[in-house]
């Protein structure tokens, strides 16, 4: 077990999540599903518990502590894209998927984790500063989920 693990609170659904999560994005994966030993106050013995699962990479850890707290845009995991296709088929397979879009590239899944679709392009034109961030940032406000070929257009001008 990694040292340091994101820990994220489910109602129910960690292990729908878990896979969820490892069958949409590369470099994730499902590693255990642990069970109730004992009957406890929200819950039996053999309900899942915790669920041990890799997000792109990123050692989680799901636990399905009941309904006391959702989820915000707080945390957030933010998913880098290469190109429109990448950018269409992870926003497609969350809010396809029960979820729902936001703006500026941010969506939540049916869970209430939100994700941040982010195409290179985008960071790239921000990080470069002057009048092409301005126009690639400008265009973005007016997004949901982020078009490439129109930050593109921006970054040119």
């Amino acid at each position: 077990m990694a040292k340091n693990i994101v820990c994220l609170w489910y109602d129910k659904d960690a292990e729908a999540a878990a896979r969820f999560y490892a069958a949409t994005f590369p470099d994730s994966a499902v590693k255990a599903v642990h069970r109730a030993p004992a009957d406890y106050p929200s819950g039996k013995k053999g309900d899942v518990i915790t669920v041990e699962f890799t997000v792109a990479g990123i050692p989680c850890i799901g636990l399905n502590g009941g309904p006391a707290f959702k989820h915000n845009e707080a945390f957030s995991f933010q998913i880098a894209t290469d190109d429109q296709a990448e950018t269409d088929r992870y926003w497609n397979a969350i809010v396809g998927n029960g979820g729902q879009e936001s703006a500026c590239g941010w969506c939540k899944d049916r869970w209430g984790i939100s994700w941040q679709i982010t195409p290179r392009v985008l960071t790239e034109a921000v990080a470069a500063g002057g009048a092409e961030a301005k126009r690639a940032f400008e265009a973005m406000m007016g997004m949901k989920k982020i078009d490439v070929a129109a930050i593109e257009a921006a970054r040119r001008g």
